[in-house]
């Protein structure tokens, strides 16, 4: 049986193609309002615009979970913000302020809740009053602006970058090499490809990122990591390899999943030392063979995943939290990847294998609790309340929204963290009921 989630793609991906007429002409109205605003100023150089393809929006779909979050199809074009993309290029960074300054100039006309528009094109409006330029993710500024089209009875969003030469050519590297690419290493091909073209069009960027390339280089060359930890890190890399290439082959786009291929590792590295009693040389070989197995396997990741039994509980974390993810394992993505990948190492039990691994992270956070309890003067008793307390806290915030960075991430990198922070800024010891309110606001900043 087909898993909604991609019954759903399906639905979306037709919508669009019947709106694509409808979407070029918005996007050939927008150009031409924004081109004929700047037809006499030395610092435009061009506008093109975009239509978001079917490759992407499948893409964004499945890596957002917007079949949880929208539930219809229609519910997607009415929040994508980028369904339409449009870009201004100007000649030199200085000028991209002087473009947004014209822009807000000529959208003068103010409807609501920050949205301007102009006289010569009233149905587009554009959200002017937020800050510009915006933070990227990766730490550099961009104007970005929000806008939406009236066609009728309909509206469609669409979003504005303003970008110098310098900054498209930087977007195309950035979207190639570190967004668009999820592999460990660029291949040899590919890295000669994008640098040559670099230097044709830009040597200054070309000598910026050898030289971020050199300093990447050297910091590798120099660090000391124990055998232990370099087989964890290939064999993290070795799944990751394997099953982004067969995201690829089935979807057509690689998902993100690196952080969380190195937790599967930890769980299979902790339970095979447990079952046998094997070195972590004769351990990685048997993980090696198991995973060479599955690149010669076709799989189906359009198909639910299912247990054999209902799973056994540890205790009542981990009943909360496997509740929870039983309840998203076909529907998010993240998760589903997650326990496909595990389930087809390991070829056992599906169910036994997903109560392991919630076993593994049971002790994963017990280590924190373990700790505190060495280093500060707490009753056995008392900390074994602070946890079943802490571990509530946790388990309630999950179940909000279920989301595999959370209990993955945040929760078991930040939490030790977030004891030291709350445990050091004190000048008197804490009582443990205090402490534990003070965790609990703690958890609720995530």
């Amino acid at each position: 049986m087909k898993l909604e989630l991609f019954n759903f793609v399906d639905n979306t991906l037709e919508l669009l193609a019947t709106y694509d007429d409808v979407l070029n002409e918005i996007g050939g109205k927008i150009q031409k309002t924004l081109k004929d605003q700047f037809v006499d100023d030395e610092s435009f150089l061009n506008i093109v615009y975009r239509v978001k393809s079917e490759k992407s929006l499948r893409e964004k779909i499945i890596k957002n979970n917007f079949y949880i979050k929208y539930k219809e199809a229609e519910n997607v074009f009415g929040n994508l913000s980028d369904l339409i993309g449009v870009r201004v290029e100007c000649r030199f960074i200085k000028d991209e302020e002087h473009i947004y300054n014209k822009i807000v100039e000529f959208f003068n006309v103010e409807i609501d809740d920050g949205y301007f528009s102009c006289e010569s094109c009233p149905g587009m409006k554009l959200k002017l009053k937020d800050k510009q330029p915006q933070i990227q993710k990766n730490g550099f500024e961009i104007y970005k602006i929000d806008g939406y089209f009236e066609y009728g009875k309909n509206r469609f969003n669409f979003e504005l970058q303003i970008k110098s030469m310098v900054n498209v050519f930087w977007g195309e590297i950035d979207h190639k090499i570190l967004y668009k690419n999820y592999n460990y290493m660029v291949t040899e091909g590919f890295f000669k490809e994008i640098m040559a073209s670099i230097k044709d069009n830009l040597s200054m960027i070309d000598r910026q990122l050898m030289i971020l390339y050199d300093h990447v280089s050297s910091l590798d060359a120099s660090a000391v990591i124990s055998a232990k930890t370099q087989l964890k890190i290939l064999i993290s890399k070795i799944i990751h390899d394997v099953f982004s290439s067969k995201v690829k082959e089935e979807l057509g786009f690689v998902f993100n999943f690196k952080n969380t291929t190195d937790i599967i590792v930890d769980y299979l590295y902790m339970k095979s030392v447990r079952e046998k009693d094997l070195s972590y040389g004769e351990n990685f070989v048997d993980l090696i063979n198991n995973i060479n197995g599955i690149s010669e396997c076709d799989l189906n990741l359009e198909e639910y995943l299912e247990l054999d039994k209902e799973p056994d509980y540890f205790d009542d974390f981990t009943r909360s939290i496997g509740t929870s993810i039983l309840e998203v394992i076909n529907k998010d993505f993240a998760w589903y990847l997650f326990f496909t990948i595990i389930f087809q190492i390991e070829k056992g039990s599906n169910s036994r294998s997903f109560e392991e691994f919630l076993y593994f992270l049971r002790y994963k956070y017990s280590l924190v609790f373990f700790d505190i309890s060495e280093k500060y003067n707490y009753e056995t008793e008392e900390i074994i309340w602070l946890e079943e307390e802490v571990l509530r806290m946790i388990s309630e915030n999950f179940c909000k929204n279920c989301s595999i960075d959370y209990i993955l991430g945040y929760s078991l990198k930040r939490l030790r963290n977030n004891f030291e922070e709350v445990l050091s800024s004190s000048t008197k010891p804490l009582e443990i009921e205090e402490l534990a309110s003070l965790m609990n606001e703690k958890l609720k900043e995530v």
